[in-house]
């Protein structure tokens, strides 16, 4: 977690009380599994530092519980996903190990329970894990180079969205506070380098039941997942949280995301990796 972050996400503008209530609000939205009015009455619209506040009390909230931050997800990087949401910027949020369903991918493996979620969809999605922090000295620049270099392996992904707010009707701040409308997310166990793999290059698609229901490549990714995971390094270094070797990047979606049902068989194929195929069970 973020060593003295709040100091980054707390101005005047937005009270204590009124980011407490805006945490109280999600957490009981996440543990009655009924949605909940948005946030943006008590934090505003455009304070993203309150948001991000928001966003790390229900972090911290989970940590205390006893779950473990094992690295982080951006959100709204293309295209599609912005016009399905209205925003028009990306967000970042944290991954949390109880969010890790991966188990699910292996042949043989358990449907993935939907007991947690609210409001799911999903996406297909490039993930990297980090082999070496991303914490250049201050004033250095992040570069491209520099979270290239800093790629172990990629991995095929799939992200289960899920948001708090009822019906999505979200606003940026809503969803920046609610950790990046996180749920859970699968990563496949065969990576590549990025020697043997260029992420802006990769097409995906998804499919459930069989039938495609989104498709995209690596290009609606901010033009590039590694330009995602370069925004995201400048971000949480800004933010005094930076990247950390064996953290999980989810680097955001490549086509838009889509609703599913208990049943469902989902599966993203993205090109250079074998498919990744999960099934779904209330």
């Amino acid at each position: 977690m973020a060593r003295n972050c709040n100091r980054f996400y707390y101005r005047d503008v937005t009270s204590q009380d009124s980011i407490s209530a805006a945490v109280t609000r999600l957490s009981e939205a996440q543990a009655t599994r009924v949605p909940c009015a948005p946030v943006r009455d008590l934090i505003g619209t455009d304070d993203l530092p309150a948001a991000y506040a928001v966003q790390q009390g229900l972090v911290q909230g989970r940590v205390a519980a006893g779950a473990r931050v094992v690295g982080r997800k951006i959100g709204a990087t293309s295209e599609a996903v912005q016009n399905q949401l209205g925003v028009d910027q990306p967000d970042f949020g944290y991954l949390l190990d109880e969010m890790d369903v991966s188990a699910g991918a292996v042949e043989g493996g358990d449907p993935i329970s939907m007991r947690t979620l609210l409001q799911p969809r999903v996406e297909g999605e490039v993930a990297f894990v980090l082999g070496r922090d991303v914490d250049p000295p201050d004033g250095a620049e992040i570069t491209l180079e520099t979270v290239r270099d800093a790629v172990e392996v990629a991995l095929p992904a799939l992200e289960i969205v899920d948001s708090r707010i009822a019906d999505w009707a979200i606003g940026f701040t809503d969803t920046v506070a609610d950790n990046a409308s996180s749920g859970l997310f699968v990563v496949g166990r065969e990576g590549l380098t990025l020697d043997e793999l260029e992420p802006r290059d990769v097409t995906m698609s998804l499919t459930i039941n069989g039938d495609e229901r989104s498709s995209g490549n690596g290009a609606a990714c901010l033009g590039d997942p590694l330009e995602a995971l370069r925004w995201l390094a400048v971000q949480a270094q800004r933010f005094g949280d930076p990247l950390r070797a064996g953290h999980l990047i989810l680097s955001g979606a490549l086509g838009p995301f889509v609703p599913f049902a208990p049943g469902d068989r989902v599966v993203a194929t993205i090109s250079g990796f074998a498919p990744l195929s999960v099934q779904f069970e209330e």
